[in-house]
């Protein structure tokens, strides 16, 4: 069966047998669409203005409000987890809306937001170290602490239109994220935006997990 990124090609090729006579074989070979193939890796990274079908998710997902404070609204006792903080390659999707070069290295913090004891955010948050100045030269130092209530105490950040896209199992991200989690869904709701102060940016991606619906 012929893939629908593949391309069926015929050609003709000349066989020589050992009488000296020779014949014309027709053989095919399948050969991959380059243009179709180049708009589904395209496709794998876009993400969406608008959480289409995301359900119960969708209140979460288009709040412009801090996540952080909405979280300790709800739940009586909020914490954060820290899992990572390491210098890395982002992911190919994060370098265009922080201007990064392909193999820029940044600070990539990961942490879990739990509710009462229960995991129900996992965020990722690329620093470039162009950003990690002035106001921000602490975010690398956070531990525990929040982001985003760094990010939203300060009236002069400016941020993003959100954008949101639901992360599969082949994704970096839900691979992450489902290692914190019991049961694993098909996919994962996730939200991102940019925060900049001046010339510094920072990208925070947030996403949902089951039990926080």
């Amino acid at each position: 069966m012929m893939l629908a990124t593949e391309t069926m090609v015929w050609r003709y090729v000349r066989h020589r047998h050992d009488l000296g006579s020779s014949l014309n074989l027709r053989c095919c070979e399948i050969i991959p669409d380059v243009k179709t193939t180049k708009n589904i890796s395209q496709s794998r990274h876009r993400w969406l203005t608008r959480p289409l079908l995301s359900g119960g998710y969708q209140h979460w997902l288009t709040d412009n409000g801090s996540l952080t404070a909405r979280l300790q609204k709800k739940y009586s006792v909020f914490t954060v987890h820290p899992l990572a903080m390491k210098c890395a390659k982002p992911i190919l999707d994060e370098v265009a809306p922080l201007n990064l070069a392909v193999d820029k290295v940044a600070l990539v913090r990961e942490v879990l937001l739990l509710g009462d004891g229960v995991p129900v955010v996992f965020a990722h948050s690329v620093l470039p170290r162009s950003s990690l100045r002035g106001v921000w030269r602490g975010l690398g130092r956070l531990g525990n602490k929040p982001l985003g209530a760094t990010l939203f105490a300060n009236p002069k950040v400016r941020r993003t239109p959100l954008s949101y896209k639901k992360i599969s199992s082949n994704h970096a991200l839900y691979q992450h994220a489902a290692k914190h989690m019991g049961q694993q869904p098909s996919y994962l709701w996730a939200r991102r935006s940019v925060f900049s102060l001046n010339c510094a940016s920072i990208m925070v991606t947030e996403i949902f997990l089951p039990q926080i619906i």
